[in-house]
């Protein structure tokens, strides 16, 4: 497809051109009109050239353009130009190649949506256009993305973005892994963030005033509260967590994480990196030694741990002995 600029404004110039059925258009007055239609739209000077029209005509004309019955009628030297069928219209005709593919990015992006409260009418929307513009390739499938649309909580996410917009301070029924009944809370909300396919709400809890994290699939209901909204002034959550592996709150300072890494992982490793703050040491014939600078928290432990024999903590010593104790307890549950 022709990408110069602003080319979407010439090719709608020269379909009213080619569909006047009184008028008869010579290159010139083609050129003339697509740089009228340009100066109009832009307030610039600078037209198109000789060459430039003829490459918009010729992808005009091709399959990956409109395909446009276009008719070069000679008169002495010269050559005029005219639709065969002066109702067509690129207007009329189906998408070409180009703008359906654009049209299914845009639909895949859109189908991210699916399922999300406040965005039922994108389901709708997918199936007509898929419908009115002959998009359905067939039933097959061909990406997915890492969504759980099954997840508990999902239908707070709208309420609870627009109550951070407008500093609303909210009732929440909140029960968490320990609790054996729900509780009321009053909750200034700051940061929603979601991590390994959960969703996570972090604010000021009135109650007990001090920061808290609460996950979406535990809050039972929430309402709006009256109140003075607490503004966050504590902390830069977007910051805290580029040292953090997860959605723990701590207050400690980030620390270097040294591992010894199993070659035979260590490409995946290293086109998906542990943490922002990966960095390789060094290299042997068995193995790679890097680092990281992060919080030590569970998450982090949970993804060490995920990698079984492939990795190994060098330091800190605390962060060490807490795996190894892990790991006597995991194999004693299988006998060993």
């Amino acid at each position: 497809m022709a990408t110069n600029k602003h080319a979407l404004i010439r090719y709608q110039a020269l379909d009213s051109c080619f569909s006047n059925k009184w008028k008869q258009f010579f290159w010139e007055d083609l050129l003339e009109t697509c740089n009228e239609a340009l100066y109009a739209y832009t307030g610039g000077t600078k037209g198109i050239s000789r060459r430039q029209l003829f490459e918009d005509i010729k992808y005009m004309e091709s399959d990956q353009g409109w395909a446009i019955p276009l008719e070069h009628n000679k008169e002495g030297k010269k050559t005029w130009y005219r639709y065969s069928d002066t109702n067509f219209s690129i207007n009329k005709r189906p998408l070409n190649e180009d703008e359906a593919d654009q049209l299914k990015e845009a639909l895949l992006t859109l189908s991210r949506f699916k399922g999300m409260p406040q965005f039922q009418w994108v389901d709708e929307l997918v199936a007509r256009l898929e419908s009115g513009f002959g998009l359905k390739q067939g039933a097959d499938r061909i990406i997915e993305f890492e969504e759980n649309p099954y997840l508990k909580g999902s239908e707070h996410i709208t309420t609870l973005f627009h109550a951070i917009l407008g500093k609303q301070v909210l009732e929440v029924t909140y029960q968490g892994f320990r609790q054996v009944e729900s509780a009321q809370q009053r909750i200034h909300p700051y940061y929603l963030k979601q991590y390994n396919n959960r969703w996570f709400l972090f604010g000021w809890d009135e109650n007990r005033a001090r920061h808290t994290t609460m996950a979406l699939d535990r809050i039972h209901a929430l309402t709006p509260a009256n109140g003075d909204y607490r503004e966050n002034t504590d902390i830069d959550y977007a910051e805290h967590f580029e040292d953090v592996v997860g959605v723990s709150m701590t207050e400690e300072e980030p620390e270097v994480v040294e591992l010894l890494v199993d070659l035979r992982i260590w490409p995946y490793l290293e086109t998906k990196p542990l943490h922002g703050s990966q960095k390789k040491l060094e290299t042997t014939d068995a193995s790679v030694r890097m680092q990281l600078e992060v919080k030590l928290n569970y998450e982090l432990q949970a993804m060490l741990l995920s990698y079984g024999e492939g990795i190994q903590v060098l330091r800190p010593v605390r962060l060490r002995d807490d795996l190894s104790k892990r790991v006597k307890a995991l194999a004693a549950h299988y006998g060993f």
